[in-house]
């Protein structure tokens, strides 16, 4: 029983799509942390300097203990305090724009890159027939002898 289990998982791993899902699943993580570190270092920052010097990841409206102020999310958290963390809540959105924009204009590429591909090959199968010159029959392509009229072509 454990055999015939073993295998059928062995079978299960070893096809194409769990293979290939469990690397986009890891180029996902990756490419995640990459978005993550643009928005977060990059992007944020100019903005953060354009709208006065604020840090979004800072950004937070304090619940509980409402009479207590706390210079920044960490040390709010260290507290105890009750926050919503809507700075982080922003970056978060950005990086999901960002990644929702590379993904579609990478399927974008493979679409146009498949309809060339497809274009290419029904042109060459549209090209499968010629025309008799003698009996105007439509023939095919390597035909040595019309069908039709039996004239020899060359």
């Amino acid at each position: 029983m454990f055999k015939t289990i073993a295998r059928e998982l062995k079978e299960f791993i070893l096809r194409g799509n769990v293979i290939d899902m469990a690397i986009g699943i890891i180029i996902g993580a990756s490419f995640g942390k990459i978005v993550d570190s643009l928005v977060k270092d990059i992007i944020m920052p100019p903005i953060g300097l354009i709208m006065g010097k604020v840090d979004f990841s800072n950004l937070y409206w304090q619940i509980y203990p409402g009479n207590v102020h706390y210079p920044s999310l960490e040390a709010a958290q260290n507290a105890g305090a009750v926050t919503i963390n809507y700075g982080i809540f922003i970056n978060t959105i950005i990086s999901f724009l960002i990644v929702a924009c590379a993904v579609f204009i990478l399927i974008k590429f493979i679409n146009t890159l498949k309809n060339k591909v497809c274009k290419a090959e029904q042109a060459e199968e549209a090209i499968t027939v010629k025309e008799c010159p003698y009996c105007c029959s439509e023939i095919p392509i390597n035909a040595k002898r019309c069908p039709h009229c039996t004239s020899e072509l060359g």
